[in-house]
C-alpha cells in the first residue's frame, strides 16, 4: 500500500447504535487498522454552499477490546468533502427525504471521490422496488394503497404478509393469516400514517426453516448467515430476535445472485445485502446492509477485510 485513505463514513450516531453487531464499526475499524484516517459525519451536518459539498466533520477513533466496542469523536470543522478519497454512506434507512436529500447532494462530488454505494443508484433502487426487477426470482407481490386490490390479492393467496415499501429491521411487518380479521385495522393504520403504497407478498412457509442474509462484494457473494425467527414470530430479522445461524449457499443461492449480479455491477452498488426465504429472493438492500460480523463469527469470513481489498484495488493504492 503505497498511501494511506481518507474516508468519511457519514452514518447515524454511534452512541445510538447496537456497536457489537455493527457493520459499519467493523468496516471503519478494519479501515483503521489499515492505517486509514477515518472522520464521521451525520447527514444534518451536509452542506452545499454555492454548489461545493462540505460537512461539519471529525476525526473518529475505534477500539475492540475484550468484546467491547469503544469509540472518540474528536473536534469538529467544516471540510470539503472532495478532499476524501472515500465517503462511505451508511446511513441507516428508513429510506426519506433526509436519505434522499443526501444522495442528490452527494452525487455532486467529483469523481476523485469513491462513494459507496454510488448515491444516484441508491436514490434509484430502494430496497423493496428494485428488487421487483427481478420479478422472477420473487414471490407474488403486491404494491399498492388500492384497498380493494389488496383484499383481492389475499382472496387469492389466503396466508400473507404486510410490510411498510420504506421500512426497515423487521418493524411494521404484520402476518395476516386466512381467518385474521385484523386486515382493515392494520390497512387504516398504515394509511392514516402515510400517503406510501404498502408491500404485500404471498406468505412463504419456509421462513420457519430461516430467511437467509447473502452479502455480495461487487456482484459476487462472499459470505452468508441464516437468520431463524424465534418461537412465535414470523420475522427474522435480528433486530427483532432472529437467531443468525451458520448456512452455506445452494444452487438455487447462487442463481438468484448470478442474476442480479450484472445490475449491481454496473450501477456501481458494490456491497449489497440480499434476502432469501426458501427459493425467492425478497428484499435487495443497497442503503447499509448488515450481517458481516455474524458471518465472521459462525464462518470466520473476513468481510471487512475483503472490502477494503476491493477497495484500495480500485483506487489503485
Amino acid at each position: 500500500m503505497s498511501r494511506n485513505l481518507k474516508i468519511a463514513f457519514l452514518m447515524d450516531p454511534l452512541e445510538k447504535l447496537d456497536l457489537k453487531g455493527d457493520t459499519t464499526f467493523a468496516l471503519a475499524l478494519e479501515a483503521q487498522r489499515r492505517r486509514h484516517q477515518i472522520s464521521f459525519f451525520k447527514p444534518e451536518d451536509i452542506i452545499l454552499s454555492n454548489n461545493n459539498i462540505l460537512a461539519n466533520i471529525c476525526k473518529l477513533e475505534l477500539s475492540l477490546s475484550n468484546n467491547l466496542e469503544e469509540f472518540k469523536y474528536h473536534d469538529t470543522f467544516i471540510k470539503p468533502l472532495s478532499e476524501y478519497d472515500v465517503v462511505m454512506m451508511r446511513q441507516d434507512p428508513p429510506f426519506n427525504m433526509s436519505y434522499i436529500s443526501a444522495t442528490h447532494i452527494l452525487e455532486k462530488l467529483p469523481t476523485s471521490t469513491l462513494v459507496v454505494n454510488n448515491p444516484f443508484e441508491v436514490r434509484n433502487s430502494p430496497e423493496k422496488i428494485f428488487v421487483t426487477n427481478f420479478s422472477h426470482l420473487m414471490p407474488k407481490t403486491l404494491i399498492s394503497r388500492n384497498v380493494n386490490a389488496i383484499k383481492e390479492f389475499r382472496k387469492q393467496h389466503k396466508d400473507i404478509i404486510i410490510k411498510p415499501l420504506y421500512g426497515n429491521g423487521g418493524q411494521g411487518v404484520f402476518h395476516i393469516l386466512p381467518e385474521d380479521e385484523n386486515l382493515n385495522s392494520i390497512l387504516e393504520m398504515f394509511f392514516s400514517q402515510n400517503r406510501e403504497p404498502l408491500m404485500i407478498q404471498e406468505y412463504l412457509k419456509d421462513v420457519r426453516n430461516g430467511d437467509k442474509r447473502i452479502i455480495l462484494l461487487n456482484g459476487e457473494p462472499v459470505g452468508a448467515i441464516n437468520r431463524v425467527p424465534k418461537l412465535g414470530e414470523s420475522r427474522s430479522n435480528m433486530h427483532v430476535g432472529g437467531n443468525p445461524e451458520k448456512t452455506e449457499l445452494t444452487e438455487r443461492d447462487k442463481f438468484i445472485c448470478s442474476e442480479i449480479s450484472y445490475s449491481l455491477v454496473q450501477k456501481e452498488l458494490y456491497f449489497v445485502g440480499i434476502d432469501i426465504i426458501g427459493d425467492y429472493i425478497t428484499e435487495i438492500n443497497v442503503t447499509s446492509p448488515t450481517g458481516i460480523r455474524e458471518i465472521k463469527n459462525l464462518d470466520s469470513i473476513a468481510i471487512e477485510e475483503m472490502f477494503w481489498d476491493f477497495i484500495e484495488n480500485k483506487l489503485k493504492i
